[in-house]
């Protein structure tokens, strides 16, 4: 390493380093080679990418040599301070560019290309769209791109986006191949392949894993909840979190607001510490940094931060003595990263409490640990043919260029990597529709950006793969409290709502405005919260019924769980059943079957997809307990499989003649406004292309042209039963339903479950 690094780690004093930064060293700056560095939380990855790479690079030469990539802005901000203390050994520049960066540092950058730029993918999208050639004069001689919480990005329209960006970053690069670091905590060996061809180059990218153990302790216990935690519960969490610096995380916003709130006001009575705090998208930003800032600096005051994923990467808070995790994680990899934010200090151990508010998220909770324990990671679920984000680098691929030739970019999109299995014809058949529809125009010589082209990529939204849902701004007397998704149904004068742990009062909403005013409630009246669960792998509930047969582990269950398990079993009461050999429970209720699938959500989706279209009508399907109740003259248990597995072919038909009535009737709609208002189409040119690119970035106030998106947007929601992405409702009919059975439904997982499909009576 270089003697400003070596100099650097004198003066911290580290008596040596860590297994994933010895080897990252060596690898890194003894290789050409493109790695992923797996280990564990606070295992110091950013040090084992950054002392390499700082050592290697030769930050004379002109330009950006690294770009570090961050899936969250707060994730950027806070590996800022840490990047620009080991940078100023070697008066290295490190600059911040997302759109709540300050413009003084990018305008400086643009002046003199150097250094470190620590950016999101959103970011490098508007640069390269609004302006290419700054792009140019930043990245053509970047030597390294560092991926941090790459996991993250894995099997993601997000992660799709990005790969294709770092492809056309490449495009920009003189002189030998950009290398590229990702790091991860929870990436899993079964997702090494994936992350190796995420980086463009399979063949030529290693994966250095730290198999060094972290000593974890865990312990479940049963609170019977429904609508509102009880007050016995708040009770035991303020007694247990009283003492100790803590984060809790619920399972979703509403409920973090809660938990705040009601320990808060506990707090209050109880004269114990002030120090309760929320933390999660809807707190305004100003609140969540000085959450953070709090809990990262504060070392004589105990605190409790309730909070959703966004405290579960790694923002660096400081010591936290305990984890509280209140009902199951969606996944074992969300645990693991929870888990992991507690005893980061080296010996000490993580340790979590995990509270259950029925039994059948205490089985799943139970189900994840033992899973965890076991080194299970889910596999992600990776689209090979992407066309909805294959639309969309069209577009600002015509934005970037202002104009290219067809064949040109037919070979840039064979070329870039995140297009890998998509074939020429498909390109061209894609091509050609989006001419059809004017999101391109055919100019013979070359193809620039259509007019309906322009509509979508002409607003702030354009440079995101995901939807964003319309936030208002909460405001008390003349101060942002934090954002709410409007939803009609509950933001709505007179209504109560948690937010930065208070609970307001709903004054006035301003739809124009985007503005909640609110003022403190005293009503006592109940507020309104919301929350939406995510899909489960199929692991997790095989495990979930591997447990209703088979031994507890009583040395992390409390007597409450244990009460709680041994009542849910007592329905299953049988010969233990062999989940890998598709055997599957049933009861027998009343005038009903209840068939207990114990599969993932997006299997159990298409089986109560199949259940329609076969005419069995289902009484009712519970997504959490993985069960269909369906009437007994419907369909025996034994033919049920067969049924279903008759009936599977036809589901992709279903699927596109609907989406090819939704068409026919979006274009209906659009050829009568079209009679009723008639608009001359503005002639698209080159000049007028260049000057609307260079309208306002990322955090432009909203215009008229996005509400019209946003309530197009919202009307295909309404009318389309199937789920499609922010950009694949403007593919064709084939294409989205490609989409839609690749990400929606899983009809080879289905098929292989129902043929192996066996039901027996409990």
């Amino acid at each position: 390493m270089s003697e400003p690094i070596r100099r650097y780690i004198r003066e911290k004093r580290w008596e040596s380093l860590r297994a994933i930064q010895q080897a990252a060293i060596v690898r890194i700056m003894g290789t050409e080679d493109n790695y992923i560095l797996a280990s564990r939380t606070a295992s110091g990855k950013t040090e084992a990418a950054f002392l390499p790479v700082l050592s290697k690079v030769d930050f004379k030469e002109p330009g950006v040599q690294v770009l570090y990539i961050s899936p969250l802005i707060a994730l950027i901000n806070d590996q800022f301070v840490r990047c620009e203390d080991l940078c100023k050994h070697l008066d290295i520049p490190v600059t911040k560019w997302h759109g709540e960066a300050n413009k003084s540092g990018k305008d400086k950058l643009i002046a003199n290309p150097r250094g470190v730029v620590l950016i999101t993918p959103e970011s490098i999208e508007a640069m390269l769209v609004n302006h290419a050639g700054r792009a140019k004069h930043l990245f053509s001689n970047l030597k390294f791109i560092i991926i941090d919480e790459i996991h993250t990005f894995l099997g993601t329209d997000r992660g799709t986006h990005l790969q294709s960006l770092i492809s056309r970053i490449g495009r920009l690069k003189t002189g030998a191949p950009v290398r590229i670091i990702g790091l991860s905590a929870t990436i899993g060996k079964d997702n090494y392949q994936v992350a190796k061809s995420f980086t463009g180059n399979a063949n030529q990218t290693k994966v250095l894993v730290d198999t060094t153990a972290k000593e974890t302790a865990a312990t479940f216990k049963y609170v019977p909840s429904d609508a509102e935690y009880t007050v016995a519960f708040m009770e035991e969490l303020y007694e247990l979190t009283k003492d100790k610096k803590v984060l809790v995380f619920p399972n979703s916003r509403g409920r973090a607001e809660e938990v705040a709130v009601k320990l808060s006001k506990m707090a209050e009575r109880k004269k114990g510490h002030p120090y309760y705090f929320s933390h999660h998208s809807s707190v305004d930003k100003s609140l969540r940094e000085y959450v953070e800032h709090f809990a990262k600096t504060n070392e004589r005051h105990n605190f409790c931060i309730s909070c959703t994923s966004t405290l579960e990467l790694g923002i660096d808070i400081g010591a936290v003595d305990l984890v509280v995790q209140i009902d199951a994680t969606a996944s074992v990899a969300s645990l693991v990263q929870r888990i992991g934010r507690s005893g980061r200090r080296e010996g000490l151990i993580s340790t979590l409490m995990l509270y259950a508010t029925n039994g059948w998220q205490l089985l799943q909770s139970l189900s994840c640990w033992l899973l965890y324990r076991s080194e299970f990671i889910e596999p992600v679920l990776h689209s090979d043919k992407p066309y909805d984000l294959l639309f969309h680098q069209i577009l600002s691929t015509l934005k970037e260029t202002n104009g290219i030739s067809k064949t040109q970019l037919v070979q840039q999109l064979l070329t870039n990597s995140a297009f890998r299995q998509i074939t020429e014809s498909e390109i061209n058949n894609l091509l050609q529709y989006m001419i059809m529809r004017d999101y391109v125009e055919d100019l013979h010589r070359e193809l620039i950006i259509g007019y309906e082209g322009e509509k979508l990529s002409d607003n702030k939204e354009f440079f995101a793969v995901f939807t964003t849902p319309t936030f208002f701004k909460v405001v008390h007397d003349g101060t942002t409290v934090g954002e709410l998704p409007f939803i009609a149904a509950a933001v709505k004068e007179d209504a109560n709502i948690f937010l930065a742990a208070r609970i307001w009062k709903i004054i006035m909403v301003d739809t124009k405005a985007r503005k909640i005013r609110v003022e403190p409630a005293r009503d006592g009246k109940k507020p309104i919260f919301t929350g939406d669960g995510a899909d489960v792998h199929p692991k997790i509930r095989e495990k979930m019924m591997e447990l209703l047969y088979s031994e507890l582990p009583l040395d992390i269950l409390d007597e409450t769980a244990v009460i709680a398990l041994e009542e849910l079993r007592f329905d299953f009461k049988s010969n233990p059943l062999n989940a890998q050999a598709g055997e599957r429970p049933y009861i027998r209720k009343e005038e009903v079957f209840a068939y207990y699938t114990f599969t993932g959500s997006r299997i159990n989706r298409t089986i109560k997809e199949l259940l329609s279209l076969a005419y069995i009508g289902c009484e009712k399907y519970d997504e959490e307990e993985s069960v269909f109740v369906i009437k007994m003259d419907a369909c025996s248990p034994e033919e049920l499989p067969a049924r279903l597995l008759e009936i599977l072919p036809t589901l992709e038909d279903v699927v596109q003649e609907e989406l090819e009535e939704l068409e026919r009737a979006r274009a209906a709609a659009a050829e009568k406004a079209t009679k009723k208002a008639p608009a001359v189409k503005p002639a698209a040119t080159k000049s007028a292309l260049e000057a609307a690119a260079e309208k306002a970035p990322v955090n432009e106030a909203t215009t008229d042209d996005d509400d019209d998106l946003e309530e197009d947007d919202a009307n295909y929601a309404r009318n389309s039963r199937f789920p499609t992405t922010k950009w694949g409702r403007h593919l064709p009919p084939d294409l989205q339903t490609q989409l839609i059975l690749a990400t929606w439904f899983d009809i080879p997982g289905t098929e292989a479950f129902l043929q192996q499909l066996k039901f027996v009576k409990c």
